[in-house]
């Protein structure tokens, strides 16, 4: 070997050092990284079963603190028109008052002696109601005076049934959901002025395909209606109380024996 090489030996020794070292350099960076990547990967996997944790309680809290309600003054997921409401009080003038007005009796001369008439049973009349059907609202106004009568003279025992077959047809606000849940909050809060609230959303109802009236403005009606409790109404409306009991009486209404049907 000439004099000449000897010089380049370390020079070349020296660049495969530096080589060597910027190897192990990136290498360590690399290690660095996957490291960093896997702990963010883990650390990101335990925020996600926290959040979903949270969100889980959170859930489980929110139905802890408002328990599924059921309405009261109820048979039968109906509401029974009773003989001593008012049922002429109806706003807007649609029924006419049912108290008919007393006539003297025609003297007798000598009361002749008669067997004892029996006053037949009082029939059972159950009206199964969706607030946004427009056969129910035919009926209501065809038939709603007569009916009237039949209840103060007690010849008919009058229940509502509320159900909730028609919620997809209001642009997506469940209209018949929560008119539904609007009379079960009369119902049981205001159960004298049931007859009223119910008579208004019938011959008002919205049509069809419509968003119908907001919370707030069937907890107005339900006010106007005769609500001494008004702000225990509002709330109820609004809040929606007796949404999961209308789902449920619906689906009861659908797939059980109705009551009285029996022999039918």
């Amino acid at each position: 070997m000439s004099n000449d090489e000897m010089p380049n030996v370390p020079a070349a020794r020296g660049r495969r050092e530096a080589v060597r070292e910027k190897a192990q350099q990136v290498h360590a960076q690399q290690s660095r990284a996957r490291i960093i990547r896997r702990v963010s990967a883990a650390l990101a996997i335990v925020a996600a079963v926290v959040a979903i944790g949270v969100v889980v309680t959170w859930v489980f809290a929110s139905a802890a603190s408002k328990p599924l309600l059921n309405p009261a003054n109820m048979k039968d997921d109906g509401i029974v028109v009773d003989a001593a409401i008012p049922l002429s009080s109806v706003a807007g003038g649609t029924l006419a008052d049912a108290t008919p007005t007393p006539t003297p009796a025609p003297e007798v001369a000598e009361a002749t002696p008669t067997p004892e008439a029996t006053t037949p049973p009082p029939v059972d009349i159950r009206v199964y109601v969706d607030y946004l059907s427009t056969g129910a609202a035919e009926f209501q106004l065809a038939n709603a005076k007569q009916l009237s009568q039949w209840v103060t003279d007690e010849a008919a025992v009058l229940t509502y049934h509320p159900v909730a077959l028609l919620t997809a047809k209001s642009n997506g606000t469940k209209y018949s959901m929560r008119a539904a849940n609007a009379t079960a909050c009369v119902a049981t809060h205001e159960p004298e002025t049931f007859f009223t609230f119910n008579h208004e959303l019938l011959i008002k109802q919205p049509e069809v395909d419509t968003d119908g009236y907001t919370d707030p403005e069937l907890a107005a009606m339900a006010i106007a209606a005769g609500a001494a409790n008004p702000k225990a109404v509002r709330a109820c409306i609004e809040d929606e109380d007796f949404a999961s009991w209308v789902r449920d009486a619906t689906e009861r209404a659908l797939s059980e024996p109705l009551p009285g049907t029996e022999d039918v």
